[in-house]
This record gives C-alpha cells, structure tokens and sequence, in this order.
C-alpha cells in the first residue's frame, strides 16, 4: 500500500510539474533616428526669441507620443561625441519638443533671446524608447 502511494504522489507531482511552461516576453527594440541640421534649415520661431528646425521623424505615431519615451541628442562636432538635450552650447540654449510625426529643436540664448545668427549645422540622434 506504501509503494502504491509512494508511486501515486510521484506520478501527481511529475504531472504538475511538466505542465509549467515558461513563457518569455520579446521586448520592443529602441529604434534610433539620425538627421543632419544645416544653419540653412533654422528658422526664426514666431516668439522672436528662438531659432527652430523641425525634423520629421515618421516612426513617432500616436502611441509612441502617448507612451513611449523620446530621447534627443546633438552632435557639433560631425557625430563623434553627443550631448543630450535640453542643454547650453556657445551661449545657445537648446531644447526640444515632440509630437507625432515630428521631433522640433529650439535654439536660443541663455538669455532667453533670439541669437544674432542661426545656430551652425549639427548631427541629431533621436532614440525612441518603447515602453509597454
């Protein structure tokens, strides 16, 4: 009778575990976006205080405005070394906004006012951080 239940609770016990299965969850990729600024795509912002240049940025839908993260940095030196934004530049204070479709920089001074020219060309990387 022992050895009957002995085998009895192995069989239950071998059962419940073998019918476990793992389930594993594939997260989404970053997708980075890169986009070169030249001085001649600044335009003076309506406030008179900035500079802007919009940048299309296609993989930015509805949900990932809603949801996800956007993370911009700036190149000014041809891409060997970012610095994320907002930040301070050459007295140029650069900062950025987002919508879908779109990624949009804002460069003014420090002092809040729009500078004597427009800022010079950069490399820009866009990273959208998906989140769920």
């Amino acid at each position: 009778m022992k050895k009957l239940l002995s085998i009895l609770c192995c069989a239950v016990v071998l059962l419940s575990v073998s019918s476990c299965t793992k389930q594993y969850i594939t997260p989404n990729p970053n997708k980075t976006i890169y986009a070169d600024v030249a001085t001649s795509d600044w335009a003076a912002y309506s406030d008179g205080k900035s500079y802007y240049v919009p940048i299309s940025v296609a993989e930015l839908d509805d949900a990932s405005v809603k949801y996800d993260g956007v993370v911009v940095s700036v190149s000014y030196d041809g891409g060997k070394t970012y610095e994320q934004l907002p930040e301070v530049y050459n007295d140029l204070s650069y900062s950025f906004t987002y919508n879908t479709n779109n990624v949009t920089i804002y460069a003014q001074t420090s002092a809040g006012t729009l500078p004597l020219a427009a800022p010079d060309a950069i490399k820009v990387k866009i990273v959208l951080v998906y989140s769920n």
